[in-house]
């Protein structure tokens, strides 16, 4: 009950904190559609999964996150935005970008060394050069959740840990299940989620 409850809260904490534009929770709509795609894919095409996963899902998402989530003073939560980034239990900004940043440079990596650095044996052609990166960035994500989450261990407890591992796997049901109205409020002309939950 307690691994439930902190979900609960590390998900309100979430929602509340991070996704008041009504383009971010649109955008996380078509993030969380395309993770749910790139699962399914992981099973019967992995370099499809891969793509599908960074280059959508991914991208889409922090979209979101840069460029339209307000960064100024949050009435709503009375918090300031570095208040915020500081206490964010999963990757902030700053964080995002150093994972942005390797994600943005492996293909280019993986070009100059054709064997990335002996991790593979070389790649032939196109296709043999899609299937190498979308391994290491199938490795990327991985890697970055499960750093993360140990990361976790030590400066909250495992219990968080554990609870952020679960509920970056389980967003995209999540945010569909309440950001599936959100295109429609977009398009009625309202920016910003009132958030009337968050305020009673």
């Amino acid at each position: 009950m307690k691994f439930l409850h902190e979900l609960k809260e590390q998900r309100w904490d979430d929602h509340r904190y991070y996704h008041q534009s009504r383009i971010n929770q649109s955008l996380h709509l078509i993030s969380a559609m395309s993770f749910l795609g790139a699962y399914t894919l992981l099973f019967i095409n992995p370099v499809m999964a891969a793509f599908l996963g960074w280059v959508v899902a991914m991208v889409t998402r922090q979209i979101g996150h840069f460029f339209f989530e307000p960064k100024g003073y949050d009435e709503v939560n009375e918090a300031t935005h570095e208040h915020k980034e500081d206490i964010k239990v999963g990757y902030n900004l700053k964080r995002k970008v150093v994972l942005l940043t390797f994600w943005f440079l492996s293909p280019v990596a993986l070009y100059i060394s054709p064997t990335f650095f002996g991790v593979f044996e070389p790649y032939i052609g196109t296709e043999g050069y899609l299937y190498n990166l979308s391994i290491i960035w199938l490795f990327l994500g991985a890697g970055a959740l499960v750093f993360r989450t140990i990361h976790l261990f030590f400066i909250y407890d495992v219990q968080a840990g554990l609870v952020w591992f679960a509920k970056i796997l389980t967003d995209p049901f999540h945010d569909i299940k309440i950001y599936h109205k959100s295109p429609f409020y977009l398009l009625k002309g309202e920016l910003l989620d009132p958030m009337y939950h968050v305020k009673s």
